[in-house]
This record gives C-alpha cells, structure tokens and sequence, in this order.
C-alpha cells in the first residue's frame, strides 16, 4: 500500500530513534507495561504519530484496559489504515498511521470492553507523541483525512 508521506528506510533512520525506527517501519513491539502512555491519561490532547505527527487520536478515545499498552476505542476518521496480520500463526488486525504506515499496534474486537465500539486499539506508547492542545486536530487532522 502507498502512503502520502514517502520516506525512505534511510530518510526514517534519520529522524527517528532505533526504537522507533524497530517499531513503526520494522513492526516491533515494545514489552508489556513498558510504554510512557499505558498509564498517561489526560482530560483533552492528542495523540499524534511519533513518525509523520499526523494526529490519531484524542484522548477521550483512551480508555483503561489493563493489557499493558495505551488502549483507544476508536481514532480520528480516516487516521488509521487496517491490514490482516497472519504473523504468529494467528490471524489479527494490524493498525498503521495512514498517513506514513508507522506500525503503531493492533484492533481487537468483541473482548468484552465496555466501550462505543467494542473494539480495543492496541497502540504502542514509541508510535506516539501526546499534546495537550486539541487544536492540534484542526488543521492536521483535515489533511490525515484526506490520504
């Protein structure tokens, strides 16, 4: 798939750390309970792709799971781009940024959650950067919507 940021492997190591880079181009995953914003929660802001920045989602999309890493119920419109992970012998949903495809966690469905959706984003915290100023949305979030 193409996405509207087009960096190179080599463009992306420049401006990300190793972890980062092992995370959002290399489809990592950071252990359990280790990320900054499993435990972070905030009354406004947004969550922004620690890759491109583009926003993913606000804060009230957070909510309290327990797995070890942030948990969102849903994202911005059109922030996100779903893709079948069969990794692991096992089928899940991959989430990636739509705007650069960083790898930023997976969407589980139907696991009892008492959300909107009934969906659990499982995001890890090296994918993400926080504001506390939703106006970061405004602007941002018009252009994520279009890719």
């Amino acid at each position: 798939m193409s996405y509207p940021d087009k960096r190179s492997d080599d463009e992306w190591r420049a401006v990300l750390t190793p972890e980062q880079f092992r995370i959002l181009r290399q489809k990592g995953t950071e252990p359990p309970g280790s990320g900054k914003y499993d435990k972070f929660f905030s009354d406004a802001g947004v969550y922004t792709c620690a890759g491109c920045e583009a926003p993913l989602y606000t804060a009230d999309h957070k909510f309290k799971s327990g797995c070890g890493w942030p948990a969102y119920f849903d994202s911005i419109p059109g922030a996100i781009t779903r893709h079948t992970d069969s990794t692991f012998g096992m089928q899940r949903t991959e989430i990636v940024c739509s705007n650069c495809g960083g790898h930023l966690g997976h969407v589980f469905k139907g696991e009892g959650y008492p959300t909107p959706t009934d969906e659990r984003h499982c995001v890890n915290s090296v994918s993400i950067n926080f504001s506390p100023k939703d106006k970061v949305i405004d602007g941002a979030a018009a252009k994520g919507d279009k890719a």
